[in-house]
């Protein structure tokens, strides 16, 4: 379930700290925040779809590990991100 260049762009230019900033936690984190629902909407129709799920559980371990990563390193933008994408601090 990739995003379209369309949705994608506007992520980027959303969360990116400069111009040209694609690799960024935030951006990389938005990314597959966006690919997460994507899949958890297609999952509840297709429930059955076993190879999506094991996608979706990479996709949100990565996410998971990217997000401790930010934590770690930056507090502050951390808590921005996650106020800004309504995911649940776990801690």
């Amino acid at each position: 379930m990739a995003l379209d260049s369309a949705k994608k762009a506007a992520i980027v230019a959303k969360f990116a700290r400069k111009e040209g900033d694609t690799g960024s936690a935030e951006v990389q984190i938005a990314l597959l925040s966006a690919r997460i629902s994507d899949l958890t909407e297609h999952l509840k129709i297709y429930s059955k779809d076993f190879s999506s799920r094991l996608g979706l559980l990479k996709l949100v371990g990565q996410r998971k590990r990217l997000l401790a990563y930010l934590k770690r390193r930056d507090y502050n933008r951390y808590a921005k991100l996650v106020s800004e994408l309504k995911i649940r601090d776990k801690s």
